[in-house]
Order: structure tokens, then sequence, then C-alpha cells
């Protein structure tokens, strides 16, 4: 697998650990059958996607990268979808996030 694969694969367990994070919320604490396993479902797969990524970006690359972008993709899905605004110092904590998923993925292997 090609460097820019395990880019996309990590997009997609970034999307997927978005997806479950959402259906999360809508599970109501997991009282609610259909959104109950569709996080169960998305969380798996995307797990998966990042054992491929894992493959040819380190361990600790990996999932700081996944970490941080699902981190800033919740909030925006957050924002959009259950009109969730972070205040000031929320907003001031997620630019570190974005620096820092920056400069691993940039910076991290030289």
């Amino acid at each position: 697998m090609s460097l820019a694969s395990s880019y996309l694969f990590l997009g997609i367990a970034v999307f997927l650990g978005v997806t479950s994070n959402s259906f999360a919320k809508s599970a109501e604490g997991f009282t609610l059958l259909v959104p109950s396993i569709i996080t169960a479902i998305t969380i798996v797969l995307c797990m998966y996607a990042l054992s491929l990524v894992m493959k040819n970006i380190p361990m600790g690359i990996t999932y700081a990268s996944f970490a941080g972008l699902t981190i800033i993709a919740t909030v925006i899905v957050g924002v959009i979808k259950y009109n969730q605004v972070p205040n000031l110092y929320s907003m001031i904590g997620l630019a570190f996030i974005i620096v820092g998923v920056l400069m691993v993925n940039l910076l991290g292997n030289q």
C-alpha cells in the first residue's frame, strides 16, 4: 500500500469515527437499536481502516492524526447538526489541535 493510500484510509477512518460519534449521540445511551447498531458497525470499520494505515505510517503518528482530525470534524458536525457552538477557549484549543496535527504530519518525520 502506498503512502497516498494510507492517507486515504486515514480519511476514511476519520469519516467513520465521526459517523460513529454522531450516531452514538443519537443512540441516547444505546437505548435506540438502529443508531446503536450503526455506531458499533462504524467503529469496527474505523478500527479496521486505522489498522491498514498503520502498515505504512507509525502508530503514534496515525493515532495522533486520527484523533485530532476526528475531534475537529466531530465539532463541525456538532455545530451543524446539534447547534453546539464552541466558546472562545474551545476554539483556541481546537486551533492548537490543528497545529499539532500539521506539525506531526509535516515535521514529525524529519
